[in-house]
């Protein structure tokens, strides 16, 4: 293995020679304050994502997966949620810095996300033109035209990217209302709607976990086109990391507000060194297994308002030591973009 390098200098280093990033995401910290306590969802979250590139975001329910989507946009509820510390940095610039009439610019057209389910995100009584036509004028550049050519101009844009998503007699369902398209359907149109203004990135926070497995895999695909021609980088929310291997090119792997884990997905698969990423890649079903029960992780996710003093995995985690209680590991890089938070692979104990 190579030299061991905690994160700072030596992540600058690496990420210089890959170039072309997009997102940085440095030190993050998004607290929830409810009376007396508070709830540290997202603690210390760093990550990089590069143009057109798709970024994994992986870990159990609460683990602050979603939390981190919407302190990228900028969207946590507050109260009694609150952004507490970190950087985002897109482009070169520092979202946090941005006011709210800023982001509300970004929201759509720089950034779009899409939602684990579309008819909590999709308005019930517009039709769906309409809405994805208003993405259009909210962001684009008017020019010299008056308002019916714009508002024709929208519809137009919109039509075309519900035919481009693959949404058959798109003129017909862009007369349509949410509840009169199926399930599918709607994540299209949600899809439709996120890239109409062709933003730089897209959020997808679990977009096929609502969906059956053949039209799962349609609507992954589709992503895939639209990545290939919009140049789009995607930040991926999932459990399934099934959904990881076919999709992702790079996965960060969440546990308690933190990560604990990024890598290449390649050597997610071939050499997962937290023990936690372990323990979820040994839970997955194989064909080829002669298992006859599947890999159980112990215990339970720790409440974010009373996490442990040390490792906040320790108490599950089969390879823990003295030290793994007493001191919480940093991230650490254990092979060129290979980073493991883990006192047993990074720091020196075995």
């Amino acid at each position: 293995m190579d030299a061991k390098h905690k994160v700072g200098a030596d992540v600058a280093s690496v990420r210089a020679e890959t170039g072309d990033v997009l997102l940085e995401v440095r030190d993050l910290k998004t607290y929830f304050f409810v009376g007396k306590d508070v709830y540290k969802a997202v603690d210390g979250v760093t990550f990089t994502i590069h143009e057109r590139e798709t970024f994994a975001l992986v870990g159990e329910s609460g683990s602050g997966k979603s939390v981190t989507a919407a302190s990228i946009l900028q969207i946590v509820p507050n109260p009694p949620g609150r952004i507490v510390g970190g950087e985002i940095m897109f482009a070169g610039e520092d979202l946090l810095k941005r006011d709210d009439d800023q982001m509300r610019s970004i929201r759509g057209r720089s950034i779009s996300m899409i939602f684990q389910e579309p008819m909590t995100s999709l308005n019930p009584v517009f039709r769906i033109g309409d809405q994805i036509a208003e993405a259009v004028l909210l962001h684009q550049d008017s020019g010299r035209q008056n308002g019916g050519q714009r508002k024709r101009q929208a519809m137009e844009q919109a039509i075309a990217m519900l035919d481009a998503v693959g949404i058959p007699d798109p003129a017909r369902r862009a007369r349509d209302y949410p509840h009169q398209l199926s399930g599918g359907m709607r994540q299209r149109a949600m899809i439709a709607m996120a890239l109409v203004c062709q933003p730089k990135m897209l959020i997808a926070d679990e977009p096929t976990s609502a969906l059956d497995v053949t039209i799962q895999a349609q609507i992954l695909d589709l992503l895939h086109q639209m990545q290939d021609e919009f140049h789009t980088a995607i930040l991926l929310i999932t459990h399934d990391f099934g959904v990881v291997a076919e999709n992702a090119h790079s996965v960060g792997v969440m546990y308690a507000g933190q990560m604990v884990e990024t890598a290449g997905v390649d050597n997610i698969f071939a050499e997962p060194l937290h023990p936690y990423t372990q323990g979820l890649l040994a839970s997955i079903p194989r064909m080829d297994g002669d298992e006859a029960r599947l890999h159980v992780i112990t215990g339970t996710v720790p409440n974010a308002a009373r996490f442990p003093d040390g490792c906040r995995f320790a108490p599950r985690c089969p390879m823990r030591t003295r030290r793994c209680a007493e001191q919480m590991p940093e991230l650490t890089q254990i092979q060129k973009g290979h980073f493991v938070r883990c006192h047993a692979v990074g720091g020196g104990d075995v």
